[in-house]
Formats: C-alpha cells, structure tokens, sequence
C-alpha cells in the first residue's frame, strides 16, 4: 500500500508546472491590464455626467434664464454659450431633438439640480453620449430642465476624446501585453535559472576541484532529480580515484622489493657485460617506479584552488631556472590574476620549460591575455616532434626515439602530468612545431575558472 502510494504522488515544483504557470499568469496579467486600461481610458474620455462639471453651471444659468421674459431667453442663452458648452433656450421638448432612451430621468444629479433651483418638482432629464444613435453625429452630453412656464433648457457639451487615433492607442495596448508578459516571464525564468546557474558553478568547481563539496539540491523537482544524481556520480568519481590512486600507489610500492631482488642477485653474475645491461634495465624500471609513485602521491592534486598572479608564479619559476645557470627568455602581461591551484601550475610549467631545456635550444616563454582565456606558450629551437606524435606524447611512459629518448632523462611522465593539470582547470594543451625549428607548447586556461 505505501508503494502504491508513493508511486502516485506526483511533486508540485515542476518545470512543467512552471511553465503552465507561466503562461496562465502572463495571459491573466494582459487581460487584467488590458481590461484595466480600458476602464481608466473610458473614464477618462467620458467620465460621469456629475464629474464634468455641467451641473452647477446648469443650475446658475437656469435660474438667470427663468428669472427674464421669454423674449430675452433665446438672446440669454446664447449669451451663455462658449466652445466647450452650450445653452438653448425651447419652448417645446420635441424641438430638442433628443435620442429616445426608456428611461432619461437624472436620478444621480436631480436632486442636487432641484435644490439648487430652489424647486423640488422640477422635471429634469440627462444624456450621455452613449445613449445617441451610432448614425447620429456628434454624440454630446445634455441636461434638459423644465421651467415654471413648461418651457425648456438644454444644456450639452461635447464629450472628451482620446486625443490619439485607433493605431496609437492600439500600439499602447501591445505595448502593455509586451510589458506585462515580460515582467511575469523575466519572475519565472529567475526562479528557473537561479538553480541551473548553481548547478553549472558546481560542475565547473568539480573540474577544479575533485574535492569540492556537493552542489545545494535546491530549485523545481526536475533540476533537483539532476543535481542529486550530479552529486552521486561525484562522489563516485571521488571513491574511484581515490582507490585507483591507492592501488596503483600501492603496486609501485610493491616492485620496489623485487627490483631490490634482482640488483642483489646481478652481483653473482661474473659476465660483466650482461652485469651492466641488467642494472640499467633495474635503474631504469626503479625510476619508473619513482615517478609512478610520486605521480599517484601527488599532493598538489589536493591542493584548493584560490586566486594567484599568474605573472608573478611565471616569474618565480624563470628565476628559478637562471639561478641554476640557465636562461629562459619570459615575455608577459604586467599582471594577471588567475583562479586555480598554484602548485599544481607551477610543477606543470616546470616539466614544460624543463622539456624545452633537455630536448631543444633557446628555452622561452610567453603569456598573453585574452578575454575569456589566458595563454601560455613555452618555446624551444629544437628538432621537434612529427605531427603524427604529438597526441602520443601524452600517454603515459611514452618516450620518442631519437633526441628525445630515454637518454635524456625522464621516464615519461612529465606531458601526461602537465596535461593531467590543466585539463583539471578546464583548459588544453597542445602541442605544435615552429616555422624554422622547434617546438612550441601552448597551454590555455580558462580565467573564469571558479
């Protein structure tokens, strides 16, 4: 019963609830907006009867009207009239020429009509440019009031407009669903993004660091489903490497005896020729041995990355090298703060410049700046390496016959280590023959690197 339970629960932080979500707010909003700007658009234009005003200035000019003959009426009423208002003076309601509405008595404004004209009977009547006929021009408010001799006045003005053509308030219109689309698109995305640019720092920080902690199971279910199986793949990653490393470790240790064997056991044979050949081929698998360990036991590989002058690491290791009497030409940037493990770049470089000085002539190097990367460029006049070769050279215990053979020094470990660092910083590595000689080694790094 429990399974069949948790088997139908179904999580509500979804990307796909989301973006339902989404759309249902953004065209709720707009419609909202849309409906809201018409209703202040029609207030605007043609608000209330009682807000235009017409009212008092109805109330006083009746009673001007009323209080003279009949004759002086019609020049009274006139005499009233401006642009935005206009005063007639009829003896009959028909000549009025009004729309014909069930009911056009003003309840909202007749009481406050008949108090100012001092008569509670008085029959008043009012209009809004709503109720004429869409084929009659000119739609207008009106207030029409009988006076005592059962004449009457009319008094209209007419009604306010936008001021803007149809395509201008159209454009308004768009303009808002636009924003409002915008706004509720540019919340959810937020919400959306927030955990996926965490989830993206914490993948870069593990291609640093393979000792960084988990990354946060935080955001919609989805993205929390791929950042707890991001974390189980890490700290599997972290339990491989360690017990590969322990037991290649271990392995290298273990030759040692044997290799210890056969140098005491090389002391019996009287035939000193193969004497020899066996203590180079002991010395040189004890070296390989060396290098082995101390590439597994490499503590710079657990070094933290942190923020460091590039230019001034680089320094170090050229002075370095002209301490021991060897001159490495260092062109740079005057300063360049890079994210990363120090250690581990400056044994990188080292095994690179040492390489140009063992295999080849005028030993160099070059650091330039770009805007997402930076470059480093170790340099040599030497025979080079085939173009065939080049990706060979990385692997581990690989040596080239030639000028660059075991003769030299070196096991083969030096490229792979090297490339093993930066490749760790989320940069490359390549290698590439000079016009006229040499070889040039062109490591790039990433400066966004966390």
């Amino acid at each position: 019963m429990k399974q069949q339970r948790s088997n139908t629960h179904r999580p509500r932080d979804t990307v796909a609830r989301w973006i339902a979500l989404t759309t249902m707010v953004a065209m709720l909003t707009l419609l909202a907006l849309n409906e809201l700007f018409s209703l202040l658009a029609g207030a605007w234009a043609r608000p209330p009867l009682m807000e235009t005003g017409l009212m008092d200035k109805a109330a006083a000019i009746t009673r001007i009207i009323e209080s003279v003959t009949p004759a002086q009426r019609p020049d009274m009423a006139r005499a009233a009239s401006d642009q935005a208002f206009n005063a007639q003076w009829l003896q009959r309601h028909e000549e009025a020429r009004l729309p014909v509405i069930d009911d056009p008595a003003f309840s909202e404004g007749s009481g406050f009509l008949r108090q100012q004209l001092g008569r509670p009977d008085a029959r008043i009547e009012a209009y809004e440019p709503n109720d004429w006929p869409a084929d009659q021009p000119n739609p207008r408010y009106a207030v029409v009031i009988e006076l005592s001799d059962h004449s009457w006045v009319v008094f209209s003005v007419p009604s306010r407009s936008w001021g803007l053509e149809e395509w201008a308030r159209n454009l308004i219109i768009i303009a808002l669903i636009l924003l409002s689309t915008c706004i509720v698109a540019l919340i959810a995305t937020r919400h959306l993004a927030a955990p996926l640019e965490r989830f993206a720092e914490g993948a870069r920080r593990f291609g640093v660091d393979h000792r960084a902690p988990p990354i946060p199971v935080i955001g919609p279910y989805e993205i929390r489903q791929a950042i707890l199986a991001f974390n189980a793949m890490q700290a599997q990653l972290k339990h491989f490497l360690q017990d590969r490393t322990q037991m290649l470790a271990a392995i290298s240790h273990d030759l040692r005896a044997p290799l210890t064997r056969m140098r005491l056991r090389g002391e019996f044979i009287e035939d000193a020729e193969q004497q020899s050949k066996l203590f180079r081929d002991v010395d040189e698998m004890q070296a390989m041995v060396n290098s082995a360990l101390e590439f597994f036991r490499d503590e710079a590989r657990l070094e933290h990355a942190t923020a460091f002058d590039l230019t001034e690491l680089l320094h170090t290791v050229v002075d370095d090298f002209r301490d021991a009497g060897i001159e490495v030409s260092f062109k740079c940037v005057q300063r360049l703060v890079f994210v990363g493990r120090p250690i581990g770049i400056k044994r990188a470089l080292v095994n690179l410049i040492d390489n140009a000085i063992k295999y080849g002539n005028e030993p160099g190097v070059e650091l330039r700046a770009r805007i997402d990367r930076v470059e480093i460029r170790v340099l040599d006049r030497g025979p080079g390496i085939a173009p065939q070769l080049h990706e060979q050279v990385f692997a581990p215990f690989f040596r080239i016959e030639g000028s660059r053979n075991k003769n030299t020094g070196g096991v083969g470990l030096g490229l792979s280590a090297a490339r093993a660092t930066v490749l760790e910083h989320g940069g490359t590595l390549a290698l590439r023959n000079r016009q006229g000689g040499g070889l040039e080694v062109r490591v790039s790094l990433p400066l966004d690197c966390p």
